[in-house]
């Protein structure tokens, strides 16, 4: 694994060793940025499921302005924090150590901090956690999304989405070898990507 672009270009990434944490590819990664260039200077990431922070490193390598990443797998989270010490990054970062559940429900009050862009890439095995991740995202939780922000998800490309989570509406869908990457927006007037 390697970033693929920006102040980190061509840099080694460490994945956490067995099948527990599958980390996006290269080539996904590669693609998701395309599609996201526009967004990203100057944004606030949110990473779920974070893994090795391969996606999150790869935000702050193109310019996003912060990136929380959210893992709770002790061997995920030790070579996320071996990746982030091993670019030299001592900034421009938080870390959520715990669920996703629990960070989409935690109080923020007076917190001015919205995301404007999402990522969510739970273990292909844990479909109930796309449901309820985006059913927060779209609902209870909406509220850490900035205007116009995108919720994007990978998943496995034989396991279809809903095309609606509550006020997230998918508005495209990219296929990619045994992947795909499906992108949200708020409401039912969201334009596509």
């Amino acid at each position: 694994m390697r970033v693929i672009a920006g102040t980190f270009r061509s840099r080694a990434l460490e994945a956490p060793a067995g099948l527990a944490t599958r980390p996006t590819s290269d080539r996904l990664r590669e693609t998701l940025f395309n599609v996201l260039a526009p967004r990203i200077e100057g944004a606030a990431f949110l990473d779920l499921y974070a893994g090795s922070g391969a996606v999150g490193i790869e935000a702050l390598s193109r310019g996003a302005a912060q990136v929380t990443l959210v893992e709770r797998a002790p061997a995920a989270l030790k070579v996320l924090r071996a990746n982030l010490d091993r670019l030299g990054l001592t900034e421009g970062f938080r870390i959520h150590a715990g669920s996703v559940g629990s960070f989409l429900h935690k109080p923020r009050p007076g917190a001015a901090a919205a995301f404007d862009v999402v990522f969510l890439d739970p273990p292909y095995d844990a479909a109930a956690e796309y449901a309820a991740a985006l059913g927060l995202l779209g609902g209870a939780s909406a509220g850490l999304l900035a205007a116009g922000a995108v919720v994007i998800a990978e998943h496995r490309r034989k396991e279809r989405l809903e095309e609606r989570y509550g006020d997230l509406k998918r508005t495209r869908l990219l296929e990619q070898g045994d992947a795909s990457l499906s992108f949200y927006l708020v409401g039912m007037t969201a334009k596509p990507e």
